[in-house]
């Protein structure tokens, strides 16, 4: 990782970046490779990753996190996803979506039952918006939540849940008001064992297959109405202050996919020869580096700059959506024009399951996708530039 003398780091945000590092090249990058051809869910290194804080890195001692910044919730993430993009992306959802959440919305109560355990690493969360039908337009989701004396009842169909086939805790959002589309939609904390709930298919997924990925399906499923995140109607709120610091995690989950392709690409430009000299030296290869390093550090300033705006907004309020949309779009997209190049420059052995550069191709396609796919996150910049709402 450069050090960037624009952002000098603390030497305890060193001692973070320098631990997930040691952490990830020794337990997880040996591996991922398994874990990628399986689609096995690697808990025996979530449960590691959460014994030593990576699950609830911003969430308070006194419900079991590590109580520190979000820069240094990026450093330690950034070096999980070099080794492994699976493993971060379930880091990235328990700490964002999942525990920021809880921690701005929750009473006292929803944060020592729901978020203790989760960032202590004895049990998973996750966090369910999307439905077959409803993606980026949260209002026309079908699922519903009615209130029934101390219960609410929970009926519908949930998509694309990071961490659903194994999560042992889910935020849900659901509509309560349907005629109010948005301003509708209410959010839930469910126990995967609340009656009524079932886990669908897992996905089939194109990269980060050590990721379970799958459906929820409610039917007539109980909770209690102390269950409820926030008030009724404030779950379309909840849900996209939420995902401000989701695309922070998504861009850093990027950055470090990029990185781990950079840094092969550059290793073989520098050993593999043509013609009798390195590959590298020939401009057609040399100047693809130049660029890869050029948009890799601007996707950094943009992750950094993102994660001093959401800690600012800690201590003085507003919202951050501008800056981690311009992060989240530059770093999902230098992912992909990275790996890109990296597969070229390999050749045919880029192309080859020996080497991990066709893994990194196939995981940085989904940074484009979820938590706000490349064109909402043009939508939320242009709008933001423009006062629009």
């Amino acid at each position: 990782m450069t050090e960037l003398a624009i952002y000098p780091l603390s030497n305890e945000h060193k001692m973070i970046r320098d631990a997930a590092r040691d952490f990830a090249q020794n337990e997880i990058a040996p591996i991922a490779a398994e874990f990628d051809e399986s689609g096995e869910f690697p808990l025996a290194t979530i449960r590691k990753m959460g014994g030593m804080g990576y699950m609830g890195i911003e969430v308070p001692e006194k419900y079991g996190g590590s109580g520190m910044d979000t820069l240094a919730y990026v450093l330690a993430l950034e070096e999980i996803c070099k080794a492994d993009a699976s493993h971060g992306v379930i880091m990235s959802v328990n700490n964002s979506l999942y525990c920021h959440g809880i921690m701005k919305f929750g009473t006292e109560e929803q944060k020592k039952k729901f978020v203790t355990p989760i960032a202590t690493g004895k049990a998973i969360g996750a966090y369910s918006l999307t439905e077959p039908q409803s993606g980026s337009d949260a209002g026309t989701m079908k699922s519903r939540a009615v209130l029934e004396g101390d219960n609410y009842i929970l009926n519908g169909r949930k998509s694309w849940v990071t961490s659903g086939p194994v999560a042992d805790y889910f935020v849900v959002f659901m509509m309560t008001s349907p005629d109010k589309k948005q301003k509708g939609v209410s959010a839930f904390m469910v126990e995967a064992n609340a009656p009524g709930l079932t886990r669908g298919k897992k996905e089939p997924k194109l990269g980060i297959r050590a990721s379970a990925t799958s459906e929820l399906i409610f039917d007539d499923c109980r909770i209690p109405k102390e269950n409820l995140l926030g008030r009724e109607g404030e779950g379309f709120k909840i849900a996209m202050t939420v995902l401000d610091a989701g695309r922070i995690g998504i861009a850093t989950q990027a950055l470090g996919i990029a990185e781990a392709a950079y840094e092969a690409a550059r290793q073989y430009s520098v050993e593999r020869e043509a013609f009798g000299k390195p590959i590298g030296s020939f401009q057609g290869t040399g100047f693809k580096i130049a660029d890869m390093k050029t948009r890799i550090e601007a996707s950094r300033l943009l992750i950094y700059n993102a994660a001093l705006a959401k800690t600012q907004s800690k201590e003085k309020g507003g919202r951050y959506s501008l800056e981690a949309s311009m992060a989240k779009l530059f770093a999902s997209e230098t992912a992909m024009y990275v790996t890109h190049q990296a597969v070229q420059i390999h050749g045919g052995m880029g192309y080859s399951k020996e080497l991990p550069v066709e893994r990194y191709f196939r995981d940085a396609k989904i940074t484009e996708i979820y938590e706000g796919t490349s064109e909402i996150q043009r939508l939320v910049i242009s709008r933001s530039e423009m006062g629009l709402k």
